[in-house]
């Protein structure tokens, strides 16, 4: 009895982090995307140039 256990136990961890890591994953390629895009389409100042694509 106590082996099941262990492995039913064992099942439930990996799927829990199998899909914590997907949600990872997505939420990070989100914020790819967003930081692409930000760098892609950041405005421009007063004179006219695009400035720097960091912000220290």
């Amino acid at each position: 009895m106590v082996p099941l256990l262990i492995v039913l136990l064992l099942a439930v961890i990996l799927f829990g982090l199998g899909f914590v890591a997907k949600v990872f994953f997505w939420i990070a390629l989100a914020v790819v995307v967003l930081w692409a895009l930000g760098f892609l389409l950041r405005g421009t100042s007063a004179s006219g140039t695009r400035g720097r694509w960091y912000r220290w």
